[in-house]
């Protein structure tokens, strides 16, 4: 693939950085990316994935478009109340920018669809509101040889990580927040409040982590730290990582076993 003279135009600035260069503008334009959740969390990434020139995006949620999302869901204005959000986030990205790709999916990801979602993804980004659903896409995505970018917030903290189960040695998500949470939703916005620029800080981090494992293998973004989580503490403010090990008898990544977050 070879970039047209408007797509390098409006690229230029990531061209011209040597750790992303042109191979690694075409690796992104080339890279099919599922973004579940299309809240606080998915707004900044998606508005940060559009702007990388992500060719294809696949942009799931079942919700709808709330007032009450308006103060840190970014994409979104008062005539999209009432929309699902995956249909109004997927009409921002074609008026951003017509040389992508996108589909929505309204709906809520469950054993009945969410291989058919994924399947074909270069990567998977979670930043969905609920354990139940991140857990299900996890072992989705260990089952489907995906790499995987979560990221969550409550409060003050967020926490963003890239995991890639499917390889030998490496954590997935479930190794990380155990078989506890397969139908227990996390706390809800609404209960405990979020500040919208504590999201969009997660939101943009993780939008960038994710970069970091689109272009491995083209150029080097640093690395993609797969089974690091970093915490990141907006009232210090400051982050910190902790690893993640790998839990041996871990059912969503290891072959004896039998598999099937806040914004």
């Amino acid at each position: 693939m070879t970039l047209t003279a408007d797509r390098l135009g409006r690229f230029a600035r990531h061209i011209v950085l040597p750790e992303v260069g042109g191979a690694g503008q075409v690796a992104l334009s080339e890279a099919h990316v599922v973004l579940v959740g299309c809240g606080g969390i998915g707004s900044p990434v998606l508005q940060y994935l559009a702007a990388a020139g992500i060719g294809r995006l696949t942009l799931v949620d079942d919700d709808v478009v709330d007032v009450s999302n308006l103060q840190r869901q970014t994409i979104y204005t008062p005539s999209d109340i009432g929309r699902p959000k995956a249909e109004a986030a997927a009409e921002w990205v074609r008026r951003f920018d017509l040389g992508l790709k996108v589909d929505p999916v309204v709906a809520r990801l469950g054993d009945d669809n969410t291989r058919d979602v994924l399947s074909g993804a270069d990567l998977v980004l979670d930043g969905c509101d609920n354990f139940a659903t991140r857990l299900l896409v996890s072992d989705t995505c260990v089952k489907l040889g995906i790499p995987l970018t979560t990221a969550a917030i409550g409060r003050f903290q967020g926490q963003v990580a890239n995991f890639a189960g499917h390889l030998p040695g490496y954590a997935c998500y479930r190794c990380f927040v155990g078989d506890a949470f397969d139908a227990v939703d996390c706390d809800t916005c609404a209960a405990d409040g979020v500040l919208g620029a504590m999201v969009g800080m997660v939101g943009t981090f993780a939008s960038m982590h994710a970069m970091r494992v689109l272009l491995a293998g083209h150029t080097v973004l640093g690395e993609p730290q797969f089974g690091t989580l970093h915490l990141i503490d907006g009232l210090a403010p400051s982050m910190r990582p902790l690893r993640i090990a790998k839990d041996p008898a871990c059912r969503g990544c290891n072959a004896h076993g039998a598999s099937t977050s806040c914004a």
